[in-house]
């Protein structure tokens, strides 16, 4: 069952399992966007610049999001499964989003380009009622849909709430509390918590339907903007201008987001790529070592309740890079460079 096929019960058949079921697709739905966003961020060439920071707040967001669905599933008696999906093909590259979202997408690995931003990351993002005054014309099941479903699920249902085996982290400081101004996830023991959770979740990934912003969250700490969603981010490194209201209506007219040079790295095949040199295997395989091992660490904190486990998971995260960098080093014959795989079954 996909979660089409389970947004599609009727309300008085929905229940703490249909619950369960829809927030591990949660949990491989925020997961499987880490992958293609970490491997253009790798490729932009200076390692810095408005681009380079986009992308990070926007990775730093879904690893709170992903923390967010884990406890949520975890309140209600469920277990996070973080590692299996990787391991058997629920989540690869290029495939579909999990769950049947989006079916008509496709996503694939491969290094930073404004095609790439605009086919692969804004149509991840895409809002659930259209972009703000930029309509399309065409309406999609999005993430946003998924996540109402869910919300309106917790209110049906009324489930008991368990704080056992939550997790709670700050990212920018160890201690808790956490400072309103910094990315947190939080234990939810109410349904007050579990709507504040899908709401910040629903509105940081693709803003609400009447303004491309998240005002609830504040401020970015660095340049003093309201934070945009992501899908908002995501078009002002395509248009290369920052969102900005113009007349009342947003447009990408503000200060320049300059596009960065970047290394090439073309699309990268299904299965991995075919007889790599020796160097290049031993690299990637190294680096799916670390992915593996990161994705097994996460589910293994929220399967034992411990937030010690979970820092480890965290410090694992920022030996990824210096990893894939031990990747992209290689050039193949056209020039291009290769990519990490993000294939824990190659290890």
């Amino acid at each position: 069952m996909n979660i089409i096929d389970l947004m599609q019960t009727p309300r008085d058949q929905q229940d703490i399992g249909w619950l369960k079921k829809m927030l591990q697709f949660a949990i491989e739905l925020e997961v499987s966007t880490l992958p293609p966003y970490l491997s253009g961020l790798w490729t932009i060439s200076s390692g810095s610049g408005p681009v380079n920071d986009l992308i990070i707040s926007i990775i730093d967001e879904e690893m709170v999001h992903l923390g967010l669905a884990c406890n949520m599933l975890t309140a209600i008696g469920g277990t996070p499964s973080i590692y299996a999906p990787f391991q058997n093909k629920t989540i690869h590259y290029p495939g579909h989003l999990p769950g049947g979202v989006r079916p008509e997408l496709t996503v694939h690995l491969a290094g930073l380009s404004k095609q790439y931003v605009q086919n692969i990351y804004m149509q991840i993002e895409y809002p659930e009622k259209g972009p703000v005054a930029l309509a399309l014309g065409q309406t999609y099941p999005t993430i946003g849909a998924f996540y109402s479903a869910i919300l309106a699920g917790f209110q049906t249902i009324k489930p008991a709430l368990s704080q056992s085996n939550q997790l709670a982290v700050c990212f920018g400081q160890e201690n808790l509390p956490c400072p309103e101004d910094m990315l947190q996830v939080f234990v939810v023991s109410t349904l007050a918590d579990v709507e504040e959770a899908i709401t910040e979740i629903k509105e940081q990934g693709e803003g609400s339907s009447q303004t491309p912003d998240s005002p609830d969250f504040g401020k970015e700490p660095v340049t003093g903007k309201f934070e945009l969603a992501h899908y908002y981010k995501f078009g002002e490194i395509y248009h290369e201008k920052e969102l900005v209201q113009v007349n009342g209506k947003w447009q990408y007219a503000g200060a320049a987001v300059p596009f960065p040079a970047v290394i090439p790295v073309k699309e990268i095949p299904a299965g991995g790529y075919q007889n790599p040199p020796a160097g290049v295997h031993e690299a990637i395989q190294g680096f799916n070592q670390i992915f593996a091992n990161l994705l097994q660490t996460l589910e293994s904190a929220w399967l034992q309740g411990s937030e010690l486990i979970l820092q480890n998971a965290i410090n694992t995260m920022f030996t990824l890079q210096p990893a894939a960098a031990k990747v992209l080093v290689f050039k193949m014959p056209d020039g291009s460079s290769y990519g990490p795989t993000f294939d824990v079954n190659d290890v």
